[in-house]
């Protein structure tokens, strides 16, 4: 993949503000002091972590320094992973109300996925700094950060549209919980060694009946996660797709899929199975099921913007995470 000075690279495009001119996005590289009174393509960046310790708040204060020297408000919000609807829409409510264009992300992949969840509806785009561990989502090293930075908030950066899973739970006929999932819906048994069994249909059309630990659905970007390590394909996060993989399946014969994302699925807990189980969305929020249970899983309309760093590769990101060397 190459690119221009100031261009993002194909299939990538800048983020811009509604009604600023498409120049923003095409900000040349100069010295801090002459791209100052350029142009912010963010104004209220918000800062949003997980974890309190001293890294973290190290970090947040020297940006809360840093920001407004560079022309911007800043915001910003504690979030859990574990949180339930009523405090994601606290924190959500506030961010919208403080007009926050950029969700500035401290932590890992964990945390990305918690602000992802509770910002989608408002479709701020995100920009995460890496304090966590592997690091597929979150690129951008505590070290390069304030090198980074400022090109970013002034329109020179990546951006990609992630695709985004809606999630209803059915249970004689009512909806009985709703989630939104960044990389993967997990349906799993829950408190016994014995496999479950359930249906799985696609567009409304049977798919498969199989018995198994479970199944994982994957977007492109969840297909470097879960459904990974359980032996599913990488597929390039640009696609409308999904991938369905079975957990430790009964029968060889039923092998991970690949599905035009167009088409809702439906998995449904059927009546021969013996253990519980539960379906979890990215790993943090989760709802058991019973015998009948439905569980509706769509991909969004409006997915999901990150933004990276100029020059991002993720051909260069699969090579330095899973060591294939090159």
């Amino acid at each position: 993949m190459t690119e221009r000075s100031g261009s993002p690279p194909p299939n990538l495009s800048p983020v811009v503000p509604a009604g600023a001119p498409a120049a923003r996005a095409r900000v040349a590289r100069a010295p801090l002091a002459a791209r100052t009174a350029m142009p912010l393509a963010f104004r209220q960046p918000a800062l949003l972590w997980h974890r309190d310790d001293a890294v973290v708040s190290g970090l947040a204060d020297r940006l809360r320094a840093v920001l407004p020297e560079l022309g911007c408000r800043v915001g910003g919000a504690q979030v859990r992973p574990d949180w339930g609807a009523a405090a994601d829409a606290l924190v959500r409510e506030r961010l919208a109300a403080e007009g926050t264009d950029l969700g500035i992300v401290l932590g890992g992949d964990g945390t990305l996925l918690a602000v992802a969840r509770i910002l989608a509806t408002l479709d701020i785009p995100l920009l995460c700094i890496n304090l966590g561990r592997l690091g597929f989502l979150a690129d951008i090293s505590p070290a390069e950060t304030f090198d980074v930075l400022p090109t970013i908030l002034r329109g020179e950066f990546c951006a990609e549209e992630r695709l985004l899973l809606d999630v209803e739970l059915h249970r004689g006929g009512q909806v009985l919980g709703a989630a939104i999932a960044l990389n993967e819906v997990a349906l799993h048994k829950w408190d016994s060694l014995k496999m479950i069994e359930f249906e799985t249909r696609a567009g409304g059309r049977l798919l498969n009946r199989q018995r198994a630990d479970g199944q994982i659905v994957a977007t492109p970007t969840g297909s470097t996660a879960y459904a990974l390590s359980a032996g599913g394909p990488i597929l390039y996060p640009d696609l409308r797709a999904l991938v369905v993989v079975p957990i430790c399946q009964h029968t060889m014969a039923i092998r991970p899929m690949v599905l035009g994302a167009a088409q809702p699925l439906e998995i449904e807990l059927t009546n021969d199975s013996w253990s519980k189980a539960r379906v979890v969305c990215d790993g943090q929020q989760s709802l058991p099921l019973e015998i009948g249970d439905r569980v509706l899983i769509r991909a969004r309309e409006r997915p999901l913007c990150l933004i990276h760093p100029a020059g991002y590769d993720y051909f260069d990101l699969l090579r330095t995470k899973l060591h294939w060397g090159g």
